[in-house]
């Protein structure tokens, strides 16, 4: 079109007048208005007039044309700056203030291999730097004290005295068992978190009460405390006794209201001043507090107040740690919980309105209102090493004790152990045992180096206890009916009575499982997400949200294309790659999958917190990748051991089903329409690769667990066998080895037709008189109150029977 000049005017010139500033627009409209005006100049004027125009003009057109593009820019600058604050806006909405608390557990505990899993490349080599040996004086330490402890304890009689015998106490205390991870210049061992493990599990494998009472003062407890935030007065004071055991530790921070909630805690206390000194009011109910019926101090959380402002910037309100001798005035503890008849000690604390002096306070006044941080790094820490370490033993024990049975028992004129139905519960038994050992040797590795791995010390928490319980509960199956005699005789009842104690404490594993490890590893091990929140809880950082979200967005964008691409160069051969590459490879894809499905639940927002079975999903493949790679650096350490690739093998396709049902199970359920499919589309375009093991798997790791092979032995590492050879599962180690060879020679002699020399004989006989005495139960005169009775005793359901005399 052509303006009033004559001029050829930019197409569209009209439609972007809104967009060129306003000075130009006056200067375009003010020519035009000029340009209607010539026709009325004097014809001497117009051609002056006429050039004049068309210079000003082309100045105006030159104007708007080179004004147009910065035009332009600026629209899609104003565009994306508008976008932005609305989506920023969006996300301030959708996500939830984030509590102190809340912060506090975000920020506990160190980050380093869980955000190689959520970054959606781990790599095997990235562990070679961990090692978990034991030094010198912790296997002289295993061999020596921790080896006479376990022959000391005679376990069944605890159970029915329920407790520990005096001698059993005082062994405990005078050996450093107490002591374990206090520094040796206050008398402590110093262990590493290796040793420390290792012998808890050792004790576990005889006796689950002696193991938890050397627990709780190795874990999260008073001594921990005092290391890592104790005023050097209250470390000088307390850390030596507790090394010794004349202090006897135990830690009040569970409540009637505040279970797996801890921060809800009722339990409160108001800075005070009672007779010129500065301290805390509180009155507080605590339960399920292991030792301290027996405990000579305890650790105290306490929610503080401060109304007066008595603190002055000193300290804050907030849960707050005391620690308090037994006769501190107003504290009340003593009685016992029956803990579903373990006698381990454990019971309330109680008082109300007692007075505690700041000097009582765990690093004085200045840590007041500092409780939660304390005690969120220290469980980073404690809850990897206690309960993980008491679950191995029972998987050991089980695979020990009950694989050996299964070959020494027979039924239907064959060992037990040549039963499929048998065979699948020992391979089960046997990789559950293995991915558990792994998980834990790995983790002490990292703690080792000073890592504070919170989010992995909940999966080895959840996940170890778990898989612990299920080689235990199969064992009592296969062991049937000599399993549910209890007697001294009986090597694993006490163990499964136990289970539920590890499943419970220090975190439900219901909660664990449903909350804290994807919830938690989210947001603190994404590479990407905590910092964006944080830009969200700014409230006003719209340039760092813009930057950490492009961040984010790529970095969705690269696994979206890795999890595509793994599908497609994913190793599918185990014979052509080697087995350790084939599943690196298969870990390598299902890293990919979990790291995009966990972007793509982004689209949750805030409400991903409260998706609980999502949440549960996610876990549980996260858990499956993180103790995959640990089978995998733990198989590249023990590769000379006979029989591990075969168990190696097992447990690898075991966890790649289990991640890969957990990822099913995510796109199968995911709120969002449409997100669901696409997970599965981008993780499984080929349909699902995973299955569980194969009956040619199970059968050979059930024959390695029931015979005296490699990994039998590697599995069996740091338990106690006791040198009394009538021991039960001494015997059964000892009669394993000439059970094979016996039932050997007995299908020789079928082949040959023939009869068994003297020798042979001879030989035949031992064995089958020690299966005779091993498949025997215990039985007793009387139990519970028919114990002290007279001879003439009748029980009350003999009482009105046919052959009552009075009848």
């Amino acid at each position: 079109m052509t303006n009033s000049n004559g001029f050829m005017s930019p197409p569209g010139l009209k439609q972007l007048s809104h967009l060129i500033p306003e000075s130009t627009r006056w200067a375009q409209e003010g020519s035009l208005s000029a340009s209607s005006s010539l026709k009325m100049l004097p014809p001497a004027l117009l051609k002056t007039s006429a050039l004049r125009s068309a210079r000003l003009g082309g100045l105006r057109l030159a104007t708007a044309r080179s004004t147009l593009p910065a035009v332009q820019t600026l629209q899609q600058t104003q565009s994306r700056t508008f976008v932005s604050q609305q989506v920023y806006k969006l996300a301030k909405r959708a996500m939830p203030r984030m509590s102190n608390t809340e912060k506090a557990a975000l920020e506990s505990g160190t980050v380093g291999f869980d955000r190689d899993i959520f970054s959606g490349s781990p790599k095997l080599a990235t562990l070679d730097k961990y090692t978990a040996e034991l030094n010198a004086e912790e296997q002289a330490f295993m061999d020596t004290e921790v080896q006479q402890l376990c022959e000391m304890i005679d376990d069944y009689s605890v159970s029915r005295n329920q407790d520990l015998p005096l001698e059993v106490w005082k062994f405990i205390k005078e050996k450093g068992f107490l002591g374990m991870i206090i520094p040796k210049e206050y008398g402590g061992k110093q262990f590493s978190a290796h040793g420390h493990s290792l012998v808890i599990t050792k004790i576990a494998t005889r006796s689950p009460p002696a193991a938890v009472t050397v627990c709780v003062p190795n874990s999260l407890g008073p001594a921990e405390l005092l290391l890592r935030y104790g005023t050097q007065e209250q470390k000088d004071y307390f850390l030596p006794d507790l090394a010794n055991g004349k202090h006897l530790p135990c830690f009040g921070l569970t409540g009637p209201s505040s279970g797996s909630d801890a921060a809800a805690m009722r339990d409160t206390g108001v800075v005070c001043e009672q007779d010129g000194v500065l301290g805390i009011r509180a009155t507080f109910s605590k339960r399920y507090i292991t030792l301290a019926p027996v405990a000579t101090c305890v650790g105290l959380a306490v929610d503080v107040k401060d109304p007066q402002g008595l603190l002055k910037g000193t300290g804050s309100p907030g849960i707050t740690v005391a620690l308090l001798e037994r006769n501190h005035p107003g504290l009340q503890m003593g009685k016992r919980h029956d803990t579903i008849s373990v006698p381990f000690m454990n019971g309330p604390v109680t008082g109300e309105d007692v007075f505690i002096p700041m000097s009582k306070i765990i690093g004085g006044q200045t840590r007041v209102g500092y409780g939660w941080n304390m005690l969120m790094d220290c469980l980073a820490e404690g809850r990897s090493i206690s309960l993980p370490g008491s679950a191995v033993a029972g998987a050991k024990l089980s695979v020990n004790a009950v694989g050996a049975y299964a070959r020494v028992r027979k039924q239907f004129k064959v060992p037990i152990a040549n039963l499929e139905g048998i065979q699948e519960q020992l391979a089960i038994m046997g990789g559950q045992t293995f991915i558990a050992m792994s998980g834990q040797h790995m983790v002490n590795a990292m703690i080792n180096q000073h890592e504070q791995p919170a989010v992995i010390s909940g999966v080895c928490k959840q996940q170890i206890t778990d898989r612990g319980r299920d080689a235990v509960i199969r064992g009592m199956d296969v062991l049937g009916g000599a399993g549910i005699c209890k007697g001294p005789n009986n090597f694993l009842a006490n163990v499964y009575t136990s289970l539920p104690v590890a499943i419970t404490v220090e975190g439900a594993n219901i909660l664990t499982r449903s909350l804290i490890i994807f919830g938690q590893g989210l947001t603190r091990a994404h590479p990407h997400l905590y910092e964006l929140i944080k830009t969200i809880q700014h409230g006003d950082d719209l340039e760092g949200f813009n930057k950490e979200l492009r961040k984010l967005v790529q970095h969705s964008v690269s696994n979206t294309g890795g999890s595509l691409k793994t599908a497609v160069t994913r190793s599918r051969f185990k014979q052509q790659s080697g087995l350790l590459a084939h599943y690196e490879s298969q870990m390598d894809k299902l890293a990919k999958n979990f790291a995009m499905c966990s972007d793509l639940s982004l689209v949750l927002g805030g409400k991903l917190k409260f998706a609980e079975m999502i949440s549960g999903r996610f876990a549980d493949v996260f858990s499956s990748l993180y103790l995959g790679y640990s089978a995998m650096w733990f198989y590249k350490s023990h590769r000379h051991v006979e029989g591990i690739d075969a168990i190696f093998d097992y447990a690898m396709t075991q966890l790649c089903f289990e991640a890969q049902q957990g990822l099913v199970g995510i796109s199968k359920n995911f709120p969002v329409p449409v997100v669901g499919p696409i997970m599965r589309g981008l993780s499984f375009p080929f349909g699902l690769p995973y299955d569980t093991p194969t009956d040619k798997q199970i059968r050979k790791v059930a024959e390695l667990i029931s015979t005296d092979s490699g990994v039998r032995n590697m599995l069996s590492e740091s338990m106690f066998i006791s040198k009394d050879p009538t021991d039960r599962v001494a015997l059964l180690n000892a009669t394993l080895p000439k059970a094979v060879k016996a039932d050997a020679t007995l299908s020789a002699l079928r082949k040959q037709k023939r009869n068994a020399t003297i020798d042979e004989q001879k030989f035949i006989d031992e064995v089958e008189a020690a299966r005779e005495i091993i498949i025997q139960v215990d039985s007793f005169d009387g139990l519970g109150a028919e114990i002290g009775k007279p001879k003439d005793y009748v029980r009350p359901g003999m009482i009105g029977n046919v052959f009552d005399k009075k009848n």
